[in-house]
């Protein structure tokens, strides 16, 4: 089970945020540093707000979208 570290951007949903999750990957022929940057909709039960650092996991699908939990 990979635990993922990211950056909440939006809180305005029932019980569900939506984390941004910011990494670097070398480009396939130059071999460049880029960043790209992941959203995933994640399940709060525990009140995180917009601008939190939060470690979620992935779990059984809660909705059409939520497949993340966050754990801290």
């Amino acid at each position: 089970m990979k635990i993922h570290t990211g950056k909440i951007v939006s809180d305005k949903m029932k019980q569900t945020v939506v984390i941004e999750v910011d990494r670097l990957v070398a480009h396939p022929k130059y071999l460049k540093q880029m960043h790209r940057t992941t959203r995933y909709h994640a399940d709060n039960q525990v009140s995180a707000k917009v601008g939190d650092v939060v470690k979620f996991v992935a779990c059984k699908p809660i909705s059409k979208t939520k497949f993340y939990k966050i754990i801290k």
